[in-house]
């Protein structure tokens, strides 16, 4: 499998939020050095604990201080977005960075019901995701109603986030895909990626179907020292669902410090439990399994701890890990 890199800009509690940013352009100046295929950010909007609302400008900004990985969106939301703006902020992506750029596409309509009230996202309204998505590649390949600008050369490669109804989707359009989440997990996983690959259709984007999978991966020196930094993700997971507000990571001492709910800590010990977290031996098993049962082309580890040393470390380990 090629091997990638999610960054979603976590912030650190009682860190300043520009950490979370600068960190993200940091992060992928190490996963340039070590090797990696690609480096994707993501969009979220109105949440403290992700600093990323804008990946356009973040990709930017990590752009000017790398020079061969390549970057991408993991993904923008396109239901925020009127698909001539994103054509245009990628394309002008392409123009600053040749031949390095992805675009992924999303359909998220944001977190909670005040985020998607700002968005003006209306629950009601028709689905016009299948409509702007084709819209979208018309534009980036020069034959839309109108021209963005700045024309590019070669064509900026389009993947969907997809689950579900998504990788069907994926299929009609002919677009690789990016699948993550408790999906993966499930039996029907190995059934619903071959229905992808069997739908397929040939397009501009890419002639054959290609299947990226996404998951935190922590890797350190030992099983119980990767569990613990899988824990403030973990930790985060589970007081999102108790709180309603997805929260900036907290340091492994301060979250066993803290009273657990007997709901928090079995969501907790299910996250960390579903985990890809060990050590290089035991994270290798997992991988080859996950492998096994998706056959997936490319794997974008999302992992994300509060110790940023650790997190990089994590990050090298894995590296060597996958060939």
């Amino acid at each position: 499998m090629k091997l990638s890199l999610l960054d979603r800009s976590r912030t650190r509690a009682g860190r300043p939020e520009r950490e979370g940013l600068t960190g993200s352009v940091e992060r992928a100046v190490l996963a340039e050095r070590v090797g990696y295929e690609r480096f994707w950010v993501a969009e979220h909007h109105a949440v403290p604990g992700i600093a990323s609302g804008s990946p356009a400008v973040l990709l930017a900004a990590i752009g000017a201080r790398t020079d061969r990985i390549r970057l991408g969106s993991g993904g923008v939301m396109l239901p925020n977005h009127q698909p001539l703006v994103v054509a245009e902020q990628f394309l002008m992506l392409e123009a600053l960075h040749p031949g390095r750029i992805d675009l992924g596409i999303g359909r998220s309509l944001g977190f909670t019901p005040a985020v998607r009230a700002a968005l003006r996202h209306d629950l009601d309204a028709v689905d016009s995701f299948e409509d702007d998505l084709a819209e979208l590649a018309d534009l980036l390949d020069g034959t839309g109603p109108v021209t963005p600008h700045p024309v590019a050369p070669a064509r900026v490669p389009v993947s969907l986030l997809a689950t579900g109804q998504g990788l069907a989707i994926a299929a009609r359009h002919g677009l690789p895909v990016v699948v993550g989440g408790p999906i993966l997990a499930q039996d029907s996983i190995g059934a619903a990626l071959d229905t992808y690959r069997r739908d397929f259709q040939p397009s501009k984007q890419a002639v054959d179907p290609h299947v990226t999978i996404s998951l935190d991966v922590t890797v350190a020196a030992d099983d119980a020292t990767a569990r613990e930094l899988a824990l403030p993700e973990a930790w985060a997971m589970a007081r999102s669902r108790q709180t309603g507000e997805f929260p900036p990571l907290e340091p492994v001492a301060a979250i066993h410090a803290q009273d657990w709910s007997a709901q928090v800590r079995q969501r907790v010990e299910k996250s960390l439990a579903g985990a890809v977290a060990g050590s290089p031996a035991t994270v290798r098993r997992m991988l080859d399994d996950l492998a096994e049962r998706t056959g997936a082309d490319e794997l974008m580890a999302s992992t994300s701890t509060y110790d940023r040393e650790a997190l990089l470390e994590s990050d090298r380990l894995l590296r060597d890990l996958v060939p």
